[in-house]
């Protein structure tokens, strides 16, 4: 409840203190907050979040967001505490835009998070994070990281040596081709890495030697990969938020109840019931040309020059120590087979632990669910955590983005002994199990869409209850499934409920 000093004022829920100083405090309740996400009529352009219980309006900021305006606009209307907590490496720093940003904070008679979600486990988890920070599991080895750039460059210049000293035969062509691609696959992880400010101590290094790297070791650019990965890690496995999502529904079906609202809506772009065998051949086939593409799109509509410079000069280099030892169109297939063979190694590593996951819109849970709920581990060894660049700790990256990679397995105890507490299931797999249950995912998936599609609502209990209207029982349908088998479901049409 307001102290007795304090006043609503009518019809907002707003609340401001006696006397009408001009330093007065506003005081909101969530069912305001909750009603600016730029997406409910009247407030198409207004859009709040809070953090630390203050609310800030960002209706016009979003578009300034250095981080890009999607993934901030995807927490508008909602808490964002532990997600602007773990993607600011320097919080202090950033307070400045804050500052200018403050309309007021929550009543006191508000919960600092929205009073759906498990405040129990927020509270647990940040206590959490305060015992992380005082371990140091946030500083970075230098030792480290040089010892993993170093290999790189090594494995880069392998590459080379062997068609250098060995020429063009088929055995060193090829060695060359797994050399080169090696490299290239090692350093997405460590841009990956320089990209979440987890190298180096100050965010200025990891920002330029990201860009340099992106730009003059991948023929990448970093902005446009950072506001698309910064979104997967804001609401992961949640669809039209998650940009990884975005090959639903044009190439495969991801997710149970997505794939469920498909089959009802009679939509197919693809055979869904055979996209578990041609996952792994169209999907990198696509990533090849769409990174292209999406690389020069972007670096010229934001007018981003130099990183475009870089980038041809990539290309240029490149071009330059190959040609000359084997010709332009040996180098061709040279390059583009190692550039889908390095998007075959990408995709079965990035979507072993999400695929699986559940996907769904977005719920507005807790960090800790969100980011639970939608990633498993693999098994750690040394040679998982070189093969996925320690991405086999998926569940320690979500939680804590720019912490180092070298420090997951020791902060994985204590998130698997928080997750024991709340009874939140801490998956952790073997590798090949996780790459089979991609392509199990996708059986199940592609005969949702079946079941779904030829029985109409006979399977949506079961997959999503909350979406099936009364039905009555008509003729039956006859089934294929992936697997060969024939199956026979009654038809079941909807029927208008009596009164």
């Amino acid at each position: 409840m307001a102290s007795p000093q304090q006043e609503t004022v009518a019809g907002t829920g707003e609340k401001r203190a006696e006397g009408g100083k001009s330093g007065s405090r506003r005081f909101f309740a969530w069912e305001e907050v909750e009603l600016r996400t730029g997406r409910t009529q009247p407030y198409l352009q207004e859009r709040w979040l809070v953090i630390d219980r203050k609310v800030y309006d960002v209706s016009s900021f979003c578009k300034r967001h250095p981080g890009g305006l999607r993934v901030i606009c995807h927490y508008a209307g909602q808490d964002a505490t532990d997600a602007f907590t773990a993607f600011h490496l320097h919080k202090a720093q950033v307070s400045k835009y804050l500052n200018s940003l403050l309309i007021g904070e929550l009543a006191p008679d508000q919960p600092s998070s929205e009073p759906s979600k498990n405040q129990l486990l927020i509270k647990d988890f940040r206590e959490l994070r305060s015992v992380v920070e005082k371990m140091g599991l946030l500083k970075p080895s230098s030792l480290f990281f040089f010892l993993v750039f170093l290999h790189i460059v090594l494995l880069d210049v392998a590459a080379w040596l062997t068609i250098w000293y060995f020429g063009t035969s088929v055995g060193s062509f090829f060695l060359g081709v797994l050399l080169f691609t090696t490299a290239q696959v090692q350093m997405s992880w460590f841009q990956h890495d320089l990209g979440h400010l987890s190298v180096f101590t100050k965010s200025k290094w990891n920002h330029l030697v990201h860009t340099i790297v992106m730009s003059l070791m991948k023929g990448m650019q970093a902005s446009w990969w950072n506001k698309l990965h910064f979104q997967h890690h804001a609401k992961p496995n949640c669809f039209r938020k998650d940009p990884d999502l975005n090959m639903h529904p044009v190439v495969f079906a991801l997710g149970k109840k997505l794939a469920a609202e498909l089959g009802m809506q009679k939509k197919k772009f693809m055979p869904y019931n055979y996209q578990h065998k041609y996952f792994f051949i169209i999907g990198p086939a696509l990533m090849v040309p769409f990174f292209q593409w999406s690389v020069l799109f972007f670096s010229i509509k934001h007018k981003e020059w130099l990183d475009l410079a870089l980038i041809v000069s990539y290309n240029i280099r490149v071009c330059l120590i190959y040609v000359p030892l084997m010709g332009f169109k040996y180098f061709m297939v040279f390059y583009w087979l190692s550039r889908f063979l390095e998007s075959v190694w990408f995709i079965w590593i990035s979507q072993m632990n999400h695929i699986p996951m559940n996907i769904d819109y977005d719920k507005n849970m807790d960090w800790t669910s969100t980011q639970l709920y939608a990633t498993c581990n693999v098994d750690h060894s040394l040679f998982n955590d070189w093969v996925s660049g320690h991405l086999n700790f998926q569940i320690e990256h979500h939680l804590f983005p720019t912490m180092p990679r070298h420090n997951f397995s020791k902060v994985a105890p204590l998130v698997k002994s928080l997750c024991a507490k709340h009874g939140i299931d801490y998956q952790c797999k073997p590798l090949l199990t996780a790459f089979g249950d991609i392509l199990q995912s996708a059986v199940q998936e592609g005969e949702t869409i079946l079941l779904s599609a030829g029985a109409e609502f006979a399977i949506v209990d079961k997959i999503a209850p909350n979406l099936a209207p009364p039905v009555s029982i008509g003729r039956s349908v006859e089934i294929t499934q992936a697997s060969g088998a024939t199956i026979h479901i009654p038809r079941l049409r909807q029927v208008e409920p009596t009164h």
